[in-house]
């Protein structure tokens, strides 16, 4: 079975999708993946090939605009503005973007790239002419290539978010290049995505109105180099790991940027603390307590077995990573999806969520010490670790997928 895979130009958007591909791989199928050029190291990373012909906004353009429309209609639930659209530098007012002259002199521009790689993503499907698409929730090449060539395709869905939610919080982008127009399809719709892949145990179920393929969560956090031998706890001391998004303060403004906070929380907890960042963000802690291990950027999966609670900015991948980890959760969130993943995964009885402004040290220190000392976030956790556990395999869900194909 020949398998398109379209990627968007974030990194973790895709992460989700990685094993399913290396099953696909592993049973014989052949893989065509696109994505944008900055992709080709990271999906080559994973093991994959690239083919980088996808073009358009960057993810992190999309996302502020989204943020910058939160604050214009009054949703923004955050004391500051969000950064500026193109730059991410600090907005001091609204006005400081010029959204008419952004519409009329830099979105046709970013359209007309959009629609390149809508082109190419067309032109590589009729060439190659595959039975199946695969694309994660912001990559519409895969749909409107598999729409043109007559193939059915399934959305990746990476997290607890899913493709009918409000629209400040819309994963699924509109489709500005007008792309589903120009190939006769009409305006692009919501139901022109049948079928969804979905990793997330039931109690954290996206809402969709597609078909469900469920799939075992396998986390995959990266292929940065890992130490051979990781650092054990301390005897009778709990971890806390704590992890951040590499890119946060990029979208979401440089008060998002909250470790030192958390750190400052954790300070007087009898319990070791294992930080995992990226270089620049260990650079900016300083001097750390000696309770507190830092370690540059070491995939989550490895670090969470031996780990009592974590706590995150509510992304996905670190939410899927705890569950199926079976760990509480502590998810400090600064982004409309990940507030709303914080709220399910909450619910869920597996964690507790804040608004990230409101999370001061004080507050950080009372919630760790809750998931530590209460029973039932630790019981909720290893429940659901079992369900996502008790899902198929990326392996089984291949016969699946040969079946939707046809093959």
């Amino acid at each position: 079975m020949r398998v398109l895979l379209t990627l968007s130009s974030w990194p973790t958007h895709y992460s989700a999708m990685v094993p399913l591909a290396w099953a696909l791989q592993a049973a014989g199928h052949e893989l065509r993946v696109l994505c944008a050029p900055s992709q080709s190291g990271p999906v080559s990373a994973a093991g994959l090939n690239p083919t980088p012909v996808l073009d358009g906004m960057e993810v992190e353009t999309r996302l502020r605009l989204q943020y910058y429309a939160e604050a214009h209609s009054g949703i923004w639930p955050y004391p500051w503005l969000p950064p500026h659209p193109l730059t991410g530098e600090r907005l001091r007012a609204l006005e400081d973007f010029d959204l008419d002259h952004f519409r009329r002199h830099i979105a046709p521009g970013l359209a007309a790239r959009t629609a390149a790689g809508m082109d190419e993503a067309v032109r590589c499907a009729r060439a190659w002419q595959p039975q199946l698409v695969l694309h994660d929730p912001a990559s519409l090449e895969g749909l409107l290539a598999a729409r043109v060539i007559g193939v059915p395709s399934a959305m990746c869905l990476w997290g607890p978010v899913g493709t009918h939610e409000p629209e400040h919080m819309r994963i699924v982008p509109p489709d500005d290049s007008a792309s589903f127009p120009r190939y006769g399809l009409g305006e692009m719709r919501l139901d022109l995505i049948e079928h969804v892949v979905d990793p997330c145990p039931s109690a954290l179920t996206p809402p969709t109105r597609a078909a469900h393929l469920p799939v075992r969560f396998v986390p995959y956090n990266g292929s940065t180099p890992a130490p051979a031998v990781l650092p054990e706890p301390r005897q009778g001391r709990p971890r806390v790991c704590v992890t951040w998004s590499t890119a946060l303060s990029k979208v979401s403004g440089p008060d998002s940027y909250l470790l030192p906070a958390v750190l400052d929380g954790l300070a007087d907890l009898d319990c070791d603390v294992l930080v995992t960042a990226t270089a620049q963000d260990v650079a900016t802690l300083g001097r750390t307590p000696p309770s507190v291990r830092v370690m540059e950027h070491v995939p989550l999966r490895l670090l969470l077995p031996t780990s009592s609670v974590v706590v995150h900015h509510g992304g996905s991948g670190s939410i899927l990573t705890a569950l199926w980890a079976g760990v509480p959760q502590l998810l400090l969130t600064f982004a409309a999806e990940q507030s709303a993943a914080g709220e399910r995964t909450a619910a869920a009885g597996a964690g507790i969520h804040r608004l990230g402004h409101l999370a001061e040290p004080s507050v950080i220190r009372e919630d760790v010490r809750r998931l530590l000392d209460e029973g039932s976030y630790r019981r909720s956790a290893a429940a659901l670790r079992e369900e996502v556990l008790s899902r198929p395999t990326p392996a089984a869900l291949v016969a699946d997928l040969e079946a939707l194909a046809g093959v």
